[in-house]
């Protein structure tokens, strides 16, 4: 189970996250840790929250991500298994109200996040 703490992480010691984004984040974590309940998996953050700021410095970051509001989080997927199940079997994300950034452009992470992009598909490219 992925905890506040977890999504948190260093960041909200540095930063103090607004009201909306740890709404936000609660709304995720919980499709996130109904989901990974779903697969019997025990989730790894591999990136949670991220300030405006600091998202600046990470390499290949969009400007506007997800990451920022708190709707988006990276799970460790080393061996792309996390991302090969949800993309063969996209009602799982749907059931768990949740979208993930194509595995073409994750590898190592699966990028989920709680809203739509753009597109309106369950996988989307960055």
């Amino acid at each position: 189970m992925i905890l506040r703490d977890d999504y948190f992480g260093n960041m909200s010691h540095q930063y103090a996250p607004s009201e909306e984004v740890i709404f936000n984040a609660e709304t995720l974590l919980t499709r996130v840790n109904a989901l990974c309940a779903f697969l019997g998996i025990k989730p790894k953050v591999n990136s949670g929250w991220r300030p405006k700021a600091y998202n600046a410095t990470v390499p290949g970051a969009a400007i506007n991500s997800k990451h920022i509001t708190g709707q988006a989080i990276d799970l460790a997927d080393p061996d792309g298994e996390l991302d090969d199940i949800l993309f063969k079997d996209q009602t799982i994300l749907e059931k768990h109200q949740l979208f993930m950034e194509h595995p073409a452009s994750t590898k190592g992470w699966c990028h989920l996040q709680s809203v739509a992009p753009r597109s309106g598909n369950r996988v989307f490219f960055p």
